[in-house]
C-alpha cells in the first residue's frame, strides 16, 4: 500500500468514527455531561483507539466535546447559560444568512423552500400529536437550504460544520409541542415570504423572531 493510499484509509476511518461517534451523541446515545469511554466506544465500534481518539479530538474543536482533567472527554454539558448563548449566536448568524438569501436566492432554491414546508404541513398531519422526530429533521433541511442561498462559503461552514452538532445538540433540548410546530411553520412561511419578496430587511427580521421564540421555548423547558 502506497503512502497516499494508507492516508486515504485511515481518513475514510477517520471520518466514519467521527460520523459514528457525533450521532451517538446527538442521539442520547451518550448523553450532555457523559464521559465518552474509548474502550467502551472502541468496543462497540470496532476499532483501535486511535481513530476513536482523533475523532474526540475533532469533536472537541467543534465544542462539542471537552476534556476534564483527569477525567477525559466528555460531552458538552448543557446549562440555560450556554443554551441562551449559542442561540442568540444563531439569531445574529441565520439573521444574516436569511438578510443574504433574500438578496442571492434563484428561482429553483425558492420553489425548493416551498417544497419543503409543504414536507413540514404534511408531517404534521400525519403525526398531529407528536410530530417531533419527523419535523426536526425537515426543519434543519429548510434553515440548511436558507444558509446555503446565503452564498457566504464562511456562515455556510461556520453553521453546516463548525457548530453544526452543538446547535443541533440544542435543538434537541426542544419539547416539540403540536402549538410549537404550528406556530414554527407560520414563521417558516413568513421567512420564505420575506425572501421570495426579495426583502433583505424582513428576511433578517423575520429569522430573528423565529429563533428567539425557538430559545425561550427551551429555556422554560429547561427551567420546569
Amino acid at each position: 500500500m502506497s503512502a497516499e493510499d494508507f492516508d486515504g484509509e485511515w481518513e475514510s476511518v477517520s471520518d466514519n468514527v467521527l460520523a459514528r461517534l457525533r450521532d451517538a451523541i446527538l442521539e442520547g446515545e451518550i448523553p450532555p455531561g457523559a464521559k465518552i469511554s474509548e474502550p467502551e466506544m472502541s468496543r462497540k465500534f470496532g476499532i483501535s483507539r486511535a481513530p476513536l481518539r482523533e475523532a474526540i479530538r475533532r469533536l472537541e474543536e467543534r465544542s462539542l466535546v471537552t476534556r476534564v482533567p483527569r477525567q477525559g472527554a466528555r460531552v458538552v454539558a448543557l446549562d440555560a447559560k450556554k443554551v441562551n448563548d449559542i442561540f442568540q449566536l444563531r439569531e445574529a448568524i441565520e439573521g444574516m444568512a436569511a438578510r443574504e438569501a433574500a438578496v442571492h436566492i434563484t428561482q429553483p432554491e425558492i420553489d425548493l423552500l416551498r417544497e419543503a414546508l409543504e414536507r413540514q404541513r404534511l408531517a404534521k398531519q400525519a403525526m398531529p400529536d407528536d410530530p417531533s422526530a419527523p419535523f426536526r429533521g425537515l426543519d434543519i433541511d429548510y434553515h440548511s437550504a436558507i444558509v446555503r442561498a446565503s452564498r457566504n462559503e464562511f456562515l455556510i461552514k461556520f453553521l453546516s460544520e463548525d457548530y453544526h452538532g452543538l446547535i443541533e445538540l440544542c435543538r434537541r433540548q426542544q419539547r416539540r409541542r403540536p402549538q410549537r410546530t404550528e406556530r414554527s411553520m407560520l414563521e417558516h412561511q413568513r421567512i420564505l415570504d420575506a425572501i421570495a419578496d426579495r426583502d433583505p430587511e424582513m428576511a433578517e427580521l423575520a429569522m430573528r423572531r423565529h429563533i428567539a421564540r425557538a430559545r425561550q421555548d427551551i429555556l422554560e423547558h429547561m427551567n420546569n
